[in-house]
């Protein structure tokens, strides 16, 4: 069974070799803001239905410039479902997915970027701002929504079904340093 590859094939913008794709966010940055009530799938919807077959897979072959959103918020999600199994409550795992988003995180071109031989180093400082925030506004978005499905239970509890997953590792990286 090969790992599932992103559909969206529209883009207007690179930071590095990485599209900048519109999502549904509450959250400002780089990304173009889409609806909340359209139908269609945003990145993040896409890697959230891909991740419990993706994050089995060694290796990933990149097809195309959203292919690297994947792999990058596929990795975050295991970081998230790490958190989120020390919370007892939805209340704090947000508290918890929200200050992950914000910690110091390493971008492609940086020492400790775990894949920076997949990723382009931006080529200016204003170029590396950019990449910043749009990582940072996916981080935000997609800890929001992990938060949500591993807290949909109807007693409120996380769900074992999403936490199970948080010690795979997809690709065998991770995207903080062990410790962390």
């Amino acid at each position: 069974m090969p790992a599932y590859h992103s559909s969206i094939k529209d883009f207007q913008q690179l930071t590095g070799n990485m599209a900048i794709l519109p999502i549904k966010s509450q959250y400002k940055g780089p990304a173009p803001l889409l609806s909340p009530t359209i139908a269609e799938m945003d990145i993040i919807d896409e890697s959230l239905s891909f991740f419990k077959a993706n994050v089995f897979f060694r290796s990933y072959e990149v097809k195309s410039e959203t292919d690297r959103v994947v792999i990058y918020i596929t990795l975050y999600i295991t970081e998230c479902l790490k958190k989120l199994q020390k919370c007892q409550s939805k209340d704090q795992g947000m508290s918890e997915m929200y200050s992950l988003a914000l910690y110091r995180f390493d971008i492609p071109g940086e020492a400790g970027f775990p894949l920076n031989s997949v990723y382009a180093k931006p080529s200016s400082t204003g170029e590396a701002d950019v990449m910043r925030q749009y990582l940072e506004q996916l981080r935000k978005e997609t800890g929001r929504r992990v938060c949500e499905k591993v807290f949909s239970t109807d007693d409120g509890k996380p769900s074992k079904w999403w936490l199970c997953f948080a010690r795979k590792k997809f690709m065998e990286k991770s995207l903080l340093a062990p410790g962390q």
